[in-house]
């Protein structure tokens, strides 16, 4: 498999003493119109600090960084060693102003590039079916 993908980032995360904020460039403004009226939003960003072929290639490890818990592969957790660096964090919007989404918080560095922003709607799964395992 020798397909290639392009990611465009659409913005980038500040963060400033106790303030959080992404950025979104000129280019991407107008998908913005409407977010206001949502309270949450899916954040997809880049682990840009995080890579290495090494980090790469690991594909199971144990859930927060626990030894405890057990030995588990990388797609049942969220741990920041992957084979592509996406990350997605739930945030909840504050405000927006211009071309700023202020955030309550995220789990990025400062200057992590963002890769998409997708509105949160709740319920597409009911509470009932979901499952998890002991160790979360």
């Amino acid at each position: 498999m020798s397909e290639t993908y392009y990611l465009y980032p659409v913005g980038i995360i500040h963060k400033n003493d106790d303030k959080t904020w992404i950025e979104i460039y000129d280019d991407y403004t107008d998908g913005l119109l409407g977010l206001d009226g949502f309270s949450h939003i899916y954040v997809f960003y880049w682990f840009h600090e995080n890579d290495s072929p090494e980090k790469r290639r690991t594909l199971q490890v144990h859930p927060r960084k626990d030894p405890q818990n057990p030995l588990t592969g990388i797609f049942a957790t969220h741990s920041p060693r992957r084979p592509n660096l996406i990350a997605l964090t739930l945030c909840k919007i504050e405000s927006i102003s211009e071309n700023m989404i202020h955030i309550d918080d995220i789990d990025a560095y400062d200057g992590t590039p963002v890769i998409d922003i997708k509105c949160y709607i709740p319920g597409s799964v009911p509470d009932e079916e979901v499952r998890l395992p002991d160790w979360v």
